[in-house]
């Protein structure tokens, strides 16, 4: 009972440390946050924030990995609401979710503008490809294995759809006009879905 009690209280503070630094992070970027501000806002101490974190950048990592998972779970309850389950409409809704979350201004600051500066683009990619690299191969092996997708190799496939989506979202982020870019990626990405879908 003590075991889970400390477990559980280990927890508790890293979730806040990583609620914190999501917040700060979000509204003053990586560079104008200090750690006691962070430990402040959390209500921990500094040597709570060193027990779970190394230093500021890896409690960076983790709430950038927390936002990417945040943001697949809403990928993917989007990309399998509605009746029309084929592949093209899967994931242009996937599409369209992914886009959604990039314009939540903590999304753009942690996960498209801080996170590969902060972190190395190799960093930056390794912390995100898992999530969204399981969704999208799945949905490409489905969909190769019942015929509605062509044939193609499913990994190197993933991870040009990973590509299409990262510079999608960075090229409406860095647009002048964000609704008329929106506009522009989203036909390109439905013509390029509509290339995979099998005759």
């Amino acid at each position: 009972m003590t075991r889970r009690t400390q477990a559980d209280r280990s927890a508790a503070t890293r979730s806040a440390l990583v609620a914190a630094g999501r917040r700060l992070f979000a509204e003053h970027g990586f560079a104008a946050v200090g750690t006691e501000a962070i430990v402040a806002e959390a209500a921990v101490s500094r040597g709570a924030l060193y027990h779970h974190f190394a230093d500021k950048t890896e409690l960076f990592a983790g709430v950038l990995e927390a936002v990417e998972a945040g943001i697949t779970d809403t990928i993917a309850t989007a990309a399998l609401t509605g009746d029309d389950l084929t592949f093209g409409a899967v994931m242009t809704r996937a599409f369209d979710a992914w886009l959604d979350a990039c314009e939540q201004p903590d999304v753009q600051r942690i996960l498209l503008t801080d996170g590969p500066s902060v972190l190395g683009w190799t960093r930056w990619r390794a912390i995100l490809q898992p999530y969204v690299m399981t969704l999208i191969e799945s949905s490409l092996l489905q969909g190769i294995a019942d015929g509605s997708v062509v044939d193609l190799p499913a990994r190197p496939l993933a991870h040009a759809l990973i590509a299409v989506g990262e510079e999608a979202a960075l090229y409406i982020a860095s647009a002048d006009d964000r609704e008329v870019a929106r506009q522009e990626m989203s036909v390109v990405i439905e013509r390029l879905l509509t290339a995979l879908v099998a005759p």
